[in-house]
């Protein structure tokens, strides 16, 4: 197994062109295209890099968002609606692109999607998405409840099958992105970001100990763990919780390892591992306590493990991990990414929700064009400032 990347301590104080503070996966993402692009790029993590929200994640990489065309459609209208899906859905072919021209060993394999009907969504309802999504260009198709029964052996009324998504280990994922970085020149610092001045056109970054960072830029990529200058009104924490099981026969899978999520809120997702085991998870609750969260695991892996009966009667059941952490998420569903009102030369990278990887991605591009001024006119659609519309 790869083994995490060092941190340096600071000796002195340094300057750089950009001060990434944090090394989940979204700092590594930056980090990587960043430092290649030649950019000067410090990454400051307090703890071991990808501990945080990055080891917990879904290790989902869809383009689906959380929140469906549908859904956004009514939100912001049509045309804003399929430009995110588009991005989204190119974001997940860059990963593919950057994870094949590095040869990074991430346990990466495209996977198809299954949009499971669920609750109030059946067929009607997924047939209705699927039209938008084809006004929108976006590949899929509606499997019914026999077709669904007969390709996949899943028991729900029906679901939109769609290619092109990945899954990955996200944690030797931000590793190697981590190793690459510093290969093109790029420093990861072990320190306390604690606060941020403009000063001089730039951004001094004062840490817990006695030495500072001077960065031309200073780039956001804390998780759920946002700076008291963020904290947009459309933000807030959530914990998720998880199960995998003891490896599976390889034939008691089901056929291509599609990610399978429902059509619920909070949704439950399922998938396999390059182990043969599955993993499945969701059970979402609007807490952030740590202890609160952890208590409820006991009770929420016999939900799961109910769930996985239910939606899957031919596994082995037997539990080999579980487990829980915290995730950020918006009330559109669609990331913060782009510079912090107020906080000159201050971009925050925050891609959340079950494909959060896939707008890290997005992220450390769009933030990479705006650096070297070359906004463009969608990024508003992911503005720390937009009007955010709640999901009714």
């Amino acid at each position: 197994m790869l083994a995490p990347p060092e941190r340096e301590a600071l000796s002195e104080s340094i300057k750089t062109d950009v001060a990434i503070i944090g090394g989940g996966i979204t700092g590594s993402l930056m980090a990587e295209h960043l430092s290649r692009l030649g950019r000067q790029v410090v990454v400051v993590e307090r703890e071991q890099p990808g501990f945080g929200s990055t080891r917990a994640s879904t290790a989902m990489l869809q383009w689906e968002t959380d929140s469906t065309l549908s859904e956004l459609t009514d939100l912001y209208g049509f045309e804003t609606a399929a430009n995110v899906y588009r991005r989204s859905r190119a974001a997940v072919a860059g990963l593919t692109e950057l994870v094949a021209g590095h040869g990074i060993s991430c346990a990466f394999q495209p996977r198809p999607t299954l949009y499971i009907a669920a609750k109030d969504v059946g067929e009607k309802e997924l047939r209705e998405e699927l039209a938008l999504r084809h006004r929108a260009e976006l590949p899929g198709a509606v499997l019914s409840y026999s077709a669904l029964r007969r390709e996949f052996g899943l028991d729900r009324e029906a679901a939109i099958l769609s290619p092109g998504s990945a899954e990955a280990d996200p944690l030797m994922l931000s590793w190697s992105l981590l190793r690459i970085a510093r290969g093109y020149g790029a420093r990861i610092i072990n320190a306390d970001a604690v606060n941020f001045h403009n000063e001089g056109g730039r951004v001094l970054v004062e840490t817990s100990g006695p030495y500072a960072i001077d960065a031309a830029h200073v780039v956001l990529a804390t998780g759920y763990v946002m700076p008291h200058f963020v904290m947009p009104a459309c933000h807030r924490i959530s914990s998720s919780f998880a199960i995998s099981t003891v490896p599976q026969t390889p034939d008691n899978l089901w056929p291509e390892r599609a990610l399978v999520w429902e059509a619920a809120e909070p949704y439950l997702y399922m998938r396999t591992t390059a182990e043969n085991r599955i993993v499945i998870g969701g059970e979402d609750e609007e807490i952030a306590d740590p202890q609160a969260r952890d208590a409820m695991l006991p009770d929420k892996v016999l939900r799961l493990k109910t769930k996985l009966a239910q939606l899957w009667p031919q596994a082995n059941a037997e539990i080999s991990h579980s487990w829980c952490g915290a995730f950020g998420e918006t009330s559109d569903g669609l990331p913060l990414i782009g510079p912090v009102p107020g906080a000159s030369n201050i971009h925050a990278a925050y891609g959340y929700g079950g494909n959060g990887i896939t707008f890290s991605f997005l992220a450390s591009r769009m933030i990479a064009a705006m650096i070297s001024a070359e906004k463009q006119g969608w990024f508003e659609d992911f503005a720390l400032d937009r009007t955010v519309k709640a999901q009714s």
